[in-house]
Order: C-alpha cells, then structure tokens, then sequence
C-alpha cells in the first residue's frame, strides 16, 4: 500500500522523487523519506507525516545527485515516527532500501540478528531485510545484487523494495505480491509503485512480475527471477496522461471524479456498446465467452467498493442471463476452501487490479483448475496479467482514495455481460435494443443529477453534525445503500451502516430518533410500495428521512425532510444514478467537518497487503 519511487539518469533526482512521492500519496500518508547518492555518498532524509513536511525538511539543503529512490509510507509495523520511516539504511550506510508489503518471518530474522550483535532503530520488519542483506554481504563478500537475492530467498511474505548504495552507482527493484513498475526514459531509468510517477516523464514501461529482480545502470537494465535466471520483458506503452492524475481546478480528487463519471461510463461502453444492432462486443472476453455462457454457477470475488458492484452484479447475472451467482468476500475466498467444481467461473473485481486479497482469490480459481475473468482498472496490473481473459473498465486514473467512477464503470461493465448473456437466451431482439438504448443514456442522465450539486451540499449542511447514518434500499438498490454508507465513513468518519429496507425492523430501528438520519433509496420500481412502508416506520419514530427517488415523484414530499429526484431509468439501471447523490453528499459532508477527503486517516487506495 505504500508508494515507491526511485530514479537514475542525468536529471538531479530529488524534485523527480518528491514529485512522484506526491503523485503516488495516494497509497500512504503516515509519513515519507528519500534516499539520494550524490558527491557525498548516501544521504537520507526522512519524516513524520505527509510528503509536504519531507519536501520542507529539504527546501533549505537540497539532496544532490542523480540516483535515488524515495517511499511514501502506509504503516503495517510500527507506527508513523520518523524512525519507522523509509528508507532504511545498512550498518555501514552504504545502502538505503525501501519497502512495500509484509515479512511475516520478520520475528525469527530479528531474533537471529540480534543474537549476531545487531541492533534496530525501528519497529518496521523493513529494517530486518536490510540487516539480513547487511549480513549476506559481511559473511559471503557477495555483491549487493547477489546479496539481496539471496536475501529474497529468506524471507516470507509480500515486498515490493527498491535499493540504492553509494558504491555500485545501480537502482536495484524486486516484487512478490506488490506491484513495481520499471520506467525507460531517454537516458534514465525510473521506479514506482504504479504509473503515477511516471507518466510525466515516459510512456515506455515494463511490468515486472512476481519473483523478479532488476537490476538499473545508467547504460540499461537487466531483469532475473530470484532464482537467477535471466528474462526478456516486454516494454508497453503507458495509456495515462498527465492530466488525468492532475486536479484541473478541483478542490480534490474525489469530486473530480465524481464529476468524470459522465465521461467514464461513456467511455467504459465504447465500442461495446452497439445499440442499433442491437448487440455487446467485449473483446477481451471472446476466446472464453463459450464456457461463461455454459458457465453452472459464476463466483464474483472483490473486496471493499468493488464487492458492491459484484452484488449488484449478482443481480443483473441472475435477472437477464439466469446463472447462478455467489459474491464472495476475496479475502475469506481462499481461507474457507472453497469447493469449486468443473463449470464454475470466477470472476474478480478490483479497481487497480494489485488487491492482495482479490489476487489471492485469482490463484486460488486457478490453482483449482476454474476459469478466472478479470474485471478492473489499471492495464498491465498483476490481476490483468494473471486471470484467463477480462475487461477493462476504461474509466480513466482513480487518485482519491474513496472510489467513486470505478465503481459506476465497474456496474456498467457488469451490465453488458449480463445483457450480452442473455443474449438468445432470455432477451428478444426487441427487449435487448430497449436495454442497450437505456444503458446508452445513462451518461447524460448521470449529468442531470450532478447538477443538482448545489442542492445536496446545502442538504449536506444541514446533516454535517450527526453522529450515525442509515442507509437503506432494495433490490438492486440495496447494494447502493452499502456502497453510500461506506463513502461516508470512508471520508467523513461518521458511522454509518447500509441494510436492505426490510432489515431495518430485524435491529436498525431500535437506533432511530430525530438525530439519526435515514438515506432511503426509495425509486418507483417493483420494491417502491414496500420501501414507502419502511419510510412511514421511520417517520412514526420521529427519524430523519432523506429519498432518493424519480423525478416527477411528489408523494414523499410530506414524509421526508429532504427528497432528491433523480432522472428515470430501468431497474436494473438505477444504481449508476442513485449512488451519484449520496457519493456528493458524503463528499460535501466530509469537506464541511474539515476532513482529508482525497487521503481519509489510516486509509490507502490500493490494498497491497493482507
């Protein structure tokens, strides 16, 4: 979860490392540090606290030197202190390492070092690697390559890290379980965690895989398995621009994205989307569409925002194409044994497709012989490169923290392959144009209801003090009450909790009074009369409701403290409306109680370990 940048070339290394430390805070923010080799040898510097308190700790002595690497830190073991900060460097000071991920065996190391006379300054189970690498060279003569592979051979666990030392003028990366990507500029190589570092300054990349090692000269680059064997890597070509992880005149990045949605969906749908013929192309689906179709039972895995979608996506699976459906939290997929049997697929959801729990989830369908689809966010990601077949979502770079248009773009996606399911199968020529046509104009119904912006910040103000929340909502909808009550922990830390309506009267309701506000999802659909009754239990118990429910609908009005009217659609469609209104409410709320919205307290945006 942490960020990692490192640079050799002809460029002075600090601003290109404090730049993309910044652009990759987004993965961890409890503190941040840089190591530079320069004229006089190996200097660090490291802090306490976001990439702004680093960047002044060195405005008054600038770092020389054109090699260096830096880390933008999620605290697993330790807490944020400027000792615990990376990176971390070796007895002699020769070498600085820093880290993302887990050694679990980090106790049994520690203690065999200590007994060998070392001492730590640190909590984290990085500074173990380093001393263990330290150890490898003073018992071996080995050089630093050499000595960290064998160092890698030892441990257990998750790294991504990425080395650098005053003597052999070379950055050194390796990964098992997060995500490192090498950088080919014009003369200079680059490092990162992801393509946020480095997309100012290259489009050519090469992902690395798990169990290899490169090796970065000021000449080229030379990439090995652990084992020590070589490998030819593929270079690919970055589809991000500069301006898509920039704020353009945003107060963040959430509301960024939120207002990207139009153009994310519309984006996520072309050239699949083919009303007027009518039909679903996805490409990426193609050489295995014939065992999804034949498929006897579909596992949807995914973690967080994206098993929201999954559930709506159950919903869509089962409605059109009439396959079973089971949504699994991926990471209790793998520990419970699953029984998976010939004819099942799994399939995966994850935004930046590096999710520990979600690629675990990956291995474990294929280790048991099931096809596994991908469905996600980032091209080139571990999960991308390790399922079967996939879609990508297309919805353009993610940098807030809360997930706003992945998880619209995730439903969108969600949708075709249910309607492309049910293709000959449940669907008339008729119906599926109907269908496709309606999909088509989610976009610029999405526009509609961002306009209503300035209504639900007002709206925001009123609720910004209260301590709890209830979301609540059926059928397709009652996902979107999950995924609202999330949003606005997520960001605003206020408790809150999603349930389908009927639940409310299984223990919810016992919580209601007029400080408590109810967000009902309350559209004229086949749950509408229902989910009124659920309201008019609220009212009766003195809550606080807020609806969101179809335009021209004026029946709530005398129940309800506030009602939001949001553009008609299909059933089916509704989620890619409804959650638009509560994403800005948590949003307007979180701004309101002075909260880091893009970088919310202990969170980070890509789950990189267990």
């Amino acid at each position: 979860m942490c960020g990692i940048v490192g640079y050799i070339g002809d460029q002075q290394a600090e601003s290109i490392l404090l730049t993309g430390l910044k652009r990759l805070e987004y993965r961890g923010y409890d503190s941040a540090g840089l190591a530079i080799v320069g004229d006089d040898g190996l200097v660090v510097e490291k802090r306490k606290g976001k990439v702004d308190e680093l960047r002044s700790a060195v405005n008054g002595q600038p770092l020389r030197g054109t090699l260096g690497v830096g880390h933008t830190r999620w605290a697993t073991h330790g807490p944020p202190t400027d000792e615990n900060a990376h990176p971390h460097t070796s007895v002699t000071g020769e070498f600085a390492l820093v880290h993302n991920g887990i050694i679990e065996n980090h106790g049994v190391i520690r203690q065999r070092l200590s007994e060998k006379g070392y001492t730590f300054e640190s909590d984290t189970d990085t500074e173990v690697l380093v001393h263990l690498i330290d150890d490898i060279r003073a018992e071996t003569d080995l050089s630093l390559e050499e000595a960290i592979r064998q160092a890698l051979t030892q441990v257990v666990g998750t790294y991504g890290i990425a080395v650098v030392s005053s003597v052999n003028d070379k950055l050194i990366a390796a990964r098992k379980g997060s995500p490192l990507i090498l950088g080919i500029g014009d003369g200079e190589y680059f490092i990162g965690s992801d393509a946020a570092p480095l997309v100012e300054h290259t489009r050519q990349v090469v992902y690395l895989s798990d169990g290899e090692i490169v090796t970065v000269s000021r000449s080229g680059y030379e990439v090995k398995t652990v084992e020590n064997v070589p490998l030819e890597k593929e270079v690919h070509e970055l589809e991000w621009d500069l301006g898509e992880i920039e704020k353009s005149g945003y107060d963040h990045f959430m509301l960024k994205e939120i207002m990207e949605q139009p153009t994310s969906l519309s984006d996520s749908m072309r050239g699949r989307l083919l009303p007027e013929d009518p039909r679903v192309v996805l490409g990426g689906l193609h050489t295995v569409w014939d065992q999804l179709v034949d498929a006897d039972r579909i596992i949807i895995a995914a973690c967080g925002t994206s098993w929201h979608s999954a559930l709506v996506g159950e919903y869509l699976i089962e409605s059109f194409a009439r396959i079973p459906v089971e949504v699994e939290y991926a990471s209790e997929f793998r520990y419970r044994n699953p029984i998976l049997r010939d004819g099942d697929v799994v399939v995966v959801i994850s935004q930046s497709g590096e999710t520990a729990d979600t690629l675990a989830a990956v291995r474990e369908a294929r280790k048991k012989g099931v096809l596994c689809l991908g469905i996600c966010n980032v091209v080139g990601s571990t999960i991308a490169r390790e399922t079967d077949a996939g879609v990508y979502l297309h919805a353009g770079p993610e940098i807030g923290v809360a997930s706003t248009k992945a998880f619209t773009a995730q439903v969108t996606v969600l949708a075709m392959i249910a309607l492309k399911l049910a293709e000959n199968r449940t669907l008339s020529t008729g119906e599926m144009a109907h269908n496709l046509h309606a999909l088509a104009s989610i976009p610029d119904k999405v526009d509609e209801v961002l306009d209503m912006n300035d209504e639900i910040r007002e709206m925001a103000s009123v609720y910004r003090y209260a301590s709890n929340f209830l979301y609540l909502g059926r059928g397709y909808n009652f996902p979107v009450a999950l995924e609202g009550a999330l949003k606005l922990k997520e960001i605003s830390y206020i408790h809150a909790e999603g349930y389908p309506a009927a639940e409310m009267k299984h223990g919810p309701i016992a919580l209601i009074d007029r400080f408590m506000p109810v967000v009902f999802i309350a559209m004229k659909d086949s749950t509408y009369d229902k989910v009124v009754s659920n309201i008019e239990e609220v009212v009766a118990r003195d809550g606080s409701v807020i609806a969101i429910t179809d335009e021209g609908n004026g029946e709530l009005d005398k129940l309800c403290e506030y009602v939001l009217r949001i553009p008609k659609t299909e059933e089916f469609l509704s989620p890619l409306l409804t959650v638009v209104p509560l994403q800005l409410l948590s949003y307007h709320i979180a701004v309101m109680r002075g909260c880091h919205v893009d970088q919310p307290r202990n969170l980070a945006k890509s789950v990189t370990v267990e």
